[in-house]
């Protein structure tokens, strides 16, 4: 069988450490975090997670409220447009 295709272009560079690539400059990438997981710039300053487990817990708990609000940021402005409509369905008077 022939090899797999080798990739082109950036993928194909090895990435070396770069103070560019760090979250924190002026402080070293935690062990914990190796590049791993996509996006990683090597941002704990605290050391909060001291697992891979407790990584991936962080990690999903960001996602989670990242959603929540974005959610919050487009369901706002509705709430700001819909008010006189909803005050009015149950009989109140307009805040807005």
């Amino acid at each position: 069988a022939a090899p797999p295709p080798t990739p082109k272009g950036r993928v194909a560079q090895k990435r070396t450490e770069n103070w560019s690539d760090l979250a924190l400059p002026f402080s070293g990438r935690p062990a914990i975090l190796d590049r791993a997981l996509a996006a990683d710039s090597g941002f704990d300053p605290l050391s909060l997670a001291d697992s891979k487990v407790q990584l991936y817990v962080y990690r999903e708990a960001e996602l989670k409220h990242a959603r929540l609000a974005m959610l919050a940021a487009a369901g706002w402005p509705l709430a700001e447009l819909w008010d006189t409509g909803i005050a009015k369905t149950f009989g109140l008077e307009p805040i807005i």
